[in-house]
């Protein structure tokens, strides 16, 4: 699938329905920098989507696909993001991307409502340009407490998680902002490459059919 171009595309076809999810659409992604999607916005359009932040702009992106549990999301700009149960595993479309993001060990985001004490998280990155494979990062995870975050006008009480991270010619923090009760990560601050990060919001969560 392309970018969100090709759902404006598909949109501009017959119904009325059709046509109202075209124009909320057009909308939201006319302009590139400092996004901020009303609610109203959200639900006329028929896909989930994620808001997504970066320091030269932001995009809205809807679901494209879901393989095997990675879901990929695509904006009008051909900035694409590959998330798994909300955590960044890939990026085309920025100055630098990852070309993939791999947990190694154990995952301490598979039962982070249980994360009681400081856990150390390690991944290996594979950035371009320049070839980077293999890079491995060390994360240390911190439960830092429960936070009030309005996303599209209602106020969640979430969890914060700090991941301070640590490899090759960087250090970074990661920020996870998190449902107590299921797991499931509403809001976050994630690293792409050395001196980029972006933060991704849920707007209208992907719910996968089981």
């Amino acid at each position: 699938m392309l970018a969100c171009a090709v759902a404006l595309a598909a949109l501009a076809g017959c119904s009325t329905t059709s046509r109202a999810s075209y124009d909320a659409l057009r909308t939201i992604v006319a302009s590139h920098r400092e996004l901020a999607p009303t609610p109203a916005q959200v639900a006329a359009l028929p896909y989930a989507q994620i808001l997504l932040n970066w320091p030269d702009g932001s995009a809205l992106m809807v679901l494209g696909n879901d393989d095997a549990g990675q879901t990929s999301w695509y904006s009008n700009d051909r900035h694409m993001v590959y998330l798994r149960d909300g955590l960044l595993v890939g990026s085309t479309g920025f100055a630098q991307d990852a070309m993939q993001i791999r947990i190694e060990g154990d995952n301490p985001f598979d039962e982070l409502t249980r994360a009681a004490q400081a856990t150390t998280v390690i991944r290996r990155y594979d950035w371009m340009p320049g070839y980077r494979y293999g890079a491995v990062v060390r994360g240390r995870l911190v439960r830092r407490g429960r936070e009030t975050v309005r996303i599209l006008g209602t106020d969640r009480q979430l969890d914060r998680f700090e991941e301070v991270l640590e490899g090759p010619g960087l250090r970074a923090l990661n920020q996870y902002w998190v449902d107590p009760a299921s797991g499931e990560i509403w809001k976050s601050r994630q690293l792409v490459a050395p001196g980029l990060s972006v933060e991704i919001t849920q707007l209208k969560p992907y719910r996968p059919q089981r």
